[in-house]
């Protein structure tokens, strides 16, 4: 079986892979576990030394990477060119901070010493999806790393050229063979990957539905695993908020990456005073964004990843009209060549459209009404899933409640939700479960040991 990778702005195949056979996976995975035996002896010093000359490597060449990424996925380059700048700021605040995360924990207790100490599980399975295909690879290999685990790859099928690209950069930084492999293998194979009894956890950035199946292979091998899973982030508009910084934000947060991102803002709660007024400019604003090439650095929405993405979210678009939804602006695929979708307003979105509850990856907006806070609240803790949260408003007082009742792994007030190496990065719901990212992130591939001298 081959892997292709396909250029989604023009179907062009751009280059084929042979997928992995079951002995060469074993081999990797058998190189990953002597790698580990060494790698958890190194010093912070020396882990850290990989991680700034990743790091260099990743600014040094900003322009082939972010070329690679725009041609297999389709990201405006100027997107592009900005996640593999993140990518070296995600090593280089681990490299500086992930000593100070790991140091032995001393408890006081009854005993002559008590303590915590972090310990690395291991080699971990990294599956990780298509949409920042740079940026969601470093974000778990830096603190993994330079945690003492070593990490393997299962990238989506769609960016083989990116995996590769990035086992390369590791390679030529001086991590030593072993530590960090591309798997070039298809999804069917994942289950035994995660029962195989070389791999000690599991990391996923995916879909929901990819997400239970994670989880309950990774339960069968009793195997740690974090999941980072879709969202159906609500964007909330107040009365009290500065409507001209909520709209320019709006329209950036819903169209982020074409509109293929799990923290995009997607349904839009907006008070009843100001939502005439937000609707006719978002409106507006959303129709005068350049769709087409993603090469073209004055393009703001690139093409779909691949055609069978664009085809769903027209057909949820579609049968969200159907039941009822009014199309304000958009709703039908591009002509030509590329998995071009335009940016898409819904309005009246009744309970029964699929709109309503299910994650439309693409720049699709969706559009409620309400008539206060509390109403607000309620619409947006109904959904599934619970991601980010973007609250636009500048009373105190509903700052405050919208940070404590919406349910939801982050909360941006006056903001747009987005990842930052130094703050906890994860959902609840159907969001998934654990923490990437901060202090947290690169603690969950390790063992809290207890260690007590009596």
């Amino acid at each position: 079986m081959s892997i292709t990778s396909i250029n989604p702005a023009t179907g062009e195949t751009l280059r084929e892979f042979q997928e992995l056979n079951a002995a060469a996976v074993e081999q990797k995975l058998a190189t990953a576990a002597r790698a580990f035996g060494t790698h958890r002896q190194s010093s912070f010093s020396e882990r850290a030394a990989v991680l700034q000359e990743a790091a260099d490597l990743l600014e040094q060449e900003v322009a082939t990477f972010a070329r690679t990424i725009t041609l297999e996925m389709g990201k405006p380059i100027a997107a592009a060119r900005d996640e593999i700048r993140k990518c070296a700021v995600g090593c280089r605040y681990y490299a500086e901070n992930a000593e100070r995360f790991l140091e032995e924990e001393m408890i006081q207790t009854a005993a002559a010493r008590s303590s915590v100490r972090w310990e690395p599980l291991g080699v971990v399975l990294a599956i990780m999806p298509w949409n920042f295909p740079f940026w969601q690879v470093f974000r778990f290999a830096a603190p993994a790393l330079m945690a003492g685990n070593v990490g393997v790859l299962k990238h989506a099928a769609n960016v083989p050229q990116c995996a590769l690209v990035i086992e390369d950069i590791f390679e030529r930084a001086g991590a030593m063979n072993g530590v960090f492999q591309t798997l070039l293998i298809g999804s069917e194979k994942v289950a035994a990957l995660i029962a195989n009894r070389r791999v000690a956890a599991v990391t996923l950035t995916g879909s929901d539905r990819a997400g239970s199946e994670v989880a309950a292979a990774a339960g069968r091998a009793l195997k740690k695993c974090v999941l980072e899973l879709g969202g159906s982030d609500p964007f909330i508009v107040m009365p009290g908020a500065d409507l001209d910084a909520a709209l320019t934000t709006a329209v950036k947060a819903r169209t982020v990456n074409s509109g293929q991102s799990c923290i995009a803002a997607k349904r839009f709660f907006v008070a009843e005073a100001v939502y005439e007024e937000f609707v006719r400019r978002f409106v507006e604003k959303m129709q005068s964004l350049k769709i087409g090439d993603p090469f073209d650095k004055s393009t703001d929405i690139g093409p779909l990843a691949t055609p069978s993405i664009r085809d769903g979210v027209h057909d949820q678009v579609r049968r969200s009209i159907g039941a009822g939804a009014k199309l304000l602006a958009g709703g039908e695929p591009t002509k030509g060549r590329g998995n071009f979708y335009p940016p898409t307003v819904l309005a009246e979105i009744p309970q029964e459209a699929p709109a309503y509850r299910e994650e439309i990856f693409g720049p699709v907006a969706l559009l409620f009404r309400v008539e206060n806070a509390a109403a607000a609240i309620a619409l947006a803790n109904e959904s599934d899933f619970g991601l980010g949260a973007s609250v636009w408003t500048n009373d105190p007082a509903e700052q405050e409640l919208f940070a404590t009742e919406l349910e939801a792994g982050m909360v941006f007030v006056n903001a747009m939700v987005a990842s930052d190496p130094r703050l906890p990065f994860g959902g609840i719901k159907r969001s998934g479960y654990g923490r990437e990212l901060g202090s947290l992130g690169i603690r969950e591939f390790m063992n809290a040991k207890t260690v007590v001298f009596g």
